[in-house]
């Protein structure tokens, strides 16, 4: 039931966040009008954004699967995140929306989404220096602290945390 209550949670959240974010906001700046990117830009935006709704999917689905919860604030997970892609980076959700927003502007050749991403890359990490990382130190204290010491937050690692 717990994992039950945590998919279905998540899966609102990610209508909620992402969606407005990476849906609803791109939309109503740019209308998903395409200002006729050159082919290979296209390309590079299709892989960009594949890549980032990849990640966004297993990130979300590993709160439910390893932490019993869901990445929104008020139903946080149960036990700290640490596998998957977590292994490689602390804020893989706000990476890959990052490079969601980055594709689409490529793919439709839209360059008020580069603004965008950036000023959200921006909020992003004053969430997590000034919400997320006290919150997870009081609550998950040297677990979490080991996993700060092992993890990158912005940049993902060449080796998993388990390679080592």
């Amino acid at each position: 039931m717990v994992r039950l209550r945590a998919a279905a949670g998540s899966v609102a959240f990610l209508a909620v966040a992402p969606g407005v974010v990476a849906g609803l906001v791109p939309w109503l700046l740019t209308g998903w009008d395409s200002a006729d990117s050159p082919r290979w830009l296209e390309i590079v935006g299709w892989l960009v954004l594949a890549s980032g709704a990849a990640v966004l999917l297993e990130a979300f689905a590993r709160f439910v699967v390893e932490g019993l919860g869901t990445p929104a604030p008020v139903a946080p997970p149960e036990k700290l995140v640490v596998g998957g892609l977590y292994r490689y980076l602390r804020n893989p959700i706000y990476v890959a929306v990052t490079a969601v927003l980055l594709g689409q502007a490529a793919v439709l050749g839209q360059w008020i989404l580069v603004p965008y991403a950036a000023a959200f890359l921006a909020t992003c990490w004053a969430w997590v220096r000034w919400y997320e990382e006290p919150t997870l130190r009081r609550k998950f204290g040297a677990e979490y602290e080991a996993y700060v010491q092992a993890v990158p937050g912005w940049w993902p690692r060449l080796r998993s945390i388990n390679e080592e």
